[in-house]
């Protein structure tokens, strides 16, 4: 499984949602688990971005449909980052 990083803000109308409900927020981690994007840790945060996720999933690929359909709904922004592990990044220069 590839580990990815999701920066995220929430639009005017999410931020709605959260506000009336905020167990929304673990409703989508179920819908990710669905979409095969498995939540290894999230955080709330201050500045620029709302979220900070962390997960995993099969492939570059699955990240962008995950990503696109997300997105489509209105309601958040984000922007996926394919994480290396340290160790194999290292690696590449040995």
């Amino acid at each position: 499984m590839a580990t990815y990083i999701l920066l995220s803000s929430l639009t005017d109308e999410g931020a709605e949602t959260i506000q009336e409900n905020p167990g929304r927020i673990k409703e989508v981690n179920k819908e990710l688990e669905a979409m095969g994007v498995k939540v290894m840790a999230q955080y709330a945060v201050l500045g620029p971005y709302d979220f900070v996720n962390v997960v995993e999933c099969a492939n570059n690929e699955t990240m962008a449909r995950v990503s696109a359909a997300l997105s489509s709904r209105g309601t958040i922004r984000i922007m996926s980052m394919a994480a290396i592990p340290i160790d194999d990044f290292i690696a590449q220069f040995e």
